[in-house]
């Protein structure tokens, strides 16, 4: 099962206290989900389609029990490999659909043409309470959201047929300080909200406290990779530095016995220089506890630094005597 699926049964399972939540919830689900069939100017035929059997069953029972009418509902199956099942819910002008329309607040515009028509919520001013608002982001995302995998990113949308309708979602969103995007995919209107807190705020919202959890646990978890995976990278560098500068310290050692020799330099250059040769894998505090009396980590980097200089300045010299001969 896909994680929006755990979220969307999750929110089937949840019953809004209040009528008025419960209208706010409807509506979204007509608007998003539902459309509108007009025939000779008769009263409309309501079609509200999902794949979501727990969705369907949600639906069917909220309109009966807010509006007092049973939908006739369809079931079909794709003859595609997959075969998905649709479920239909139909309210036709005999059951009542222009009194569904009445409670929930959304309407549509008539045409003369027989032709599906987009359903939208007549006053927006029914979403003025909190909690309304929220019922109706729920109703939503039940109705045409989905949201990504958390292991592989962070991604959440809620899908609409018209940019009016992405607006409207992207104002309720501003209302609980969530900055949601739109874009426009294939004919339709995309509200998405990015990053994990974003999603996780969305989910607390419309009262998704189950899968917000199991959420958090992802982000946690890797939160830890990635931390522990940033302390390995940077003590690798360290490694990696350090066996370089220890290798080029001793190179420039031996380089300095062969062509200039030890008896050359002063004691403590001397000294440092031997303890190197010897504890080549040494670091710099170890090798100072080494020296006698002992020296300090930066004082042993000065020294080895001196010795390099030393090296160096040789070879220049040695390079600049072969150029003129």
């Amino acid at each position: 099962m896909s994680f929006s699926s755990t979220v969307k049964n999750e929110l089937c399972r949840i019953e809004s206290a209040g009528k008025c939540c419960q209208f706010s919830e409807l509506a979204a689900a007509l608007c998003f989900n539902g459309m509108a069939s007009v025939v000779a100017n008769s009263e409309p035929v309501i079609r509200i389609t999902t794949e979501n059997a727990a969705f369907a069953r949600k639906i069917y029972s909220s309109i009966k029990k807010l509006c007092d009418i049973s939908p006739e509902v369809t079931i079909r199956k794709s003859r595609k490999l997959k075969k998905h099942v649709s479920y239909m819910l139909f309210i036709t002008p005999t059951l009542g659909s222009s009194k569904l329309l009445k409670y929930t607040g959304v309407t549509y515009v008539p045409t003369a043409e027989e032709q599906p028509m987009e359903l939208v919520v007549a006053d927006k001013n029914r979403f003025k309470h909190q909690c309304c608002r929220k019922a109706f982001l729920r109703g939503a995302f039940l109705a045409g959201g989905s949201i990504s995998d958390p292991e592989k990113t962070y991604h959440l949308e809620l899908t609409s047929r018209t940019p009016e309708q992405a607006q409207e979602l992207s104002r309720i969103l501003g209302t609980f300080k969530l900055k949601a995007r739109i874009i426009k995919r294939k004919g339709s209107y995309v509200t998405y909200l990015k990053e994990g807190e974003n999603i996780v705020d969305f989910l607390n919202i419309i009262g998704a406290h189950t899968a917000l959890m199991e959420l958090e646990n992802v982000r946690i978890l890797k939160g830890m990779r990635n931390t522990v995976n940033r302390i390995v990278n940077c003590e690798t560098a360290n490694l990696e530095k350090t066996v370089n500068a220890s290798m080029r310290q001793v190179e420039n050692i031996r380089y300095i016995a062969e062509k200039i020799g030890f008896d050359k330099l002063p004691d403590n250059l001397r000294d440092i220089a031997e303890i190197r040769l010897e504890y080549n894998d040494n670091n710099l505090v170890e090798l100072g506890q080494l020296l006698s009396p002992p020296l300090g980590k930066s004082g042993v980097n000065h020294r080895l630094r001196k010795l390099d200089e030393i090296a160096e300045k040789h070879r220049e010299q040695a390079d600049k005597s072969r150029f003129i001969q």
